[in-house]
């Protein structure tokens, strides 16, 4: 007896287990991504030829695993440089290998570049240090009746 019914049928079990090896690759990037990882170590991990997973994984989360491992890169970077982390020392940290190729991925995701981003982040916090009630929805500090001065 199938304990799941939609994955009895003949062809079902391949896509679920195909499926469950392109989301272990997608894991064990977001858990690399630091590291020195290309495409041939990823597809590795989840037993495919290079190709075939790279359509395979875009056809699931809707970007090659290059994109998804430039997208974790500078997610984390955002935190650090957020935290007032210098950008050399964030780009060495997220797993970029030259200061130019990570600023010009990074201006691609976000906009802007990492040391813009960095004294964005600085201002905003010193901002919120210095009136923390303007970064407090009004609805919120209303009902709890706290004004801002």
């Amino acid at each position: 007896m199938c304990v799941h019914p939609e994955l009895c049928t003949v062809d079902a079990y391949p896509k679920a287990y195909r499926y469950a090896r392109i989301v272990k690759a997608k894991l064990f990037i977001d858990a690399h991504f630091a590291e020195p990882i290309d495409v041939e170590a990823i597809s590795s991990e989840a037993a495919f030829s290079k190709f075939h997973f790279i359509r395979e994984f875009r056809a699931i989360y809707g970007r090659t695993p290059r994109e998804h491992l430039s997208h974790c890169r500078v997610e984390r970077a955002k935190e650090l440089l957020g935290h007032d982390a210098q950008v050399m020392d964030v780009c060495l940290a997220v797993g970029f290998s030259s200061l130019s190729s990570f600023s010009r991925s990074f201006k691609r995701a976000t906009g802007i570049t990492p040391a813009a981003f960095r004294e964005a982040a600085l201002q905003r916090k010193a901002e919120a240090r210095a009136q923390p009630l303007a970064f407090v929805p009004d609805c919120f500090s209303g009902a709890h009746g706290w004004k801002a001065e």
